[in-house]
């Protein structure tokens, strides 16, 4: 393997309210986008994909059983996805495992005209944007 980029990301570490719901929804979604599981744990697993891993961990320490990602801390996860149609085809795959498609009377451009882009939330208030890759980086029209 290659040495990672000075400042690329190492790892993330979600606490989530419930891992079934989390590993039935975004577990599926990083198996899904090419992570494997690396770790696993009765209240948490980890998957990898090149030298970034993320965490996904109920943990007791939690001071609410929802997400809310309009308060201060991360809004969502941005993904790379290989192109539109794929785009397209994994927002309708994830309807079956706990997601939703969010703004969708703007979908596909809900980040600008130039932007193609799913976003789905899951059952617990996550936010992922799935992005082709040849659309803008996220942030550049907004």
């Amino acid at each position: 393997m290659n040495r990672p980029t000075h400042g690329a990301l190492h790892h993330i570490e979600i606490w989530v309210p419930d891992l079934d719901h989390a590993l039935a929804s975004l577990g599926w979604l990083l198996q899904t986008l090419g992570y494997t599981v690396s770790q696993s744990w009765d209240t948490g697993r980890s998957w990898l994909l090149g030298p970034t891993y993320l965490v996904l961990e109920q943990s007791p320490a939690l001071t609410t059983d929802r997400y809310d990602r309009r308060r201060p801390g991360l809004n969502h996860l941005a993904f790379h996805i290989e192109d539109a149609t794929t785009v397209e085809k994994l927002a309708i795959e994830a309807t079956q495992h706990g997601w939703s498609l969010m703004f969708p009377e703007l979908h596909p451009h809900a980040g600008g005209t130039q932007h193609y882009a799913a976003y789905l939330e899951n059952t617990d208030g996550f936010e992922v944007e799935l992005v082709a890759i040849n659309s803008p980086r996220a942030g550049e029209l907004n």
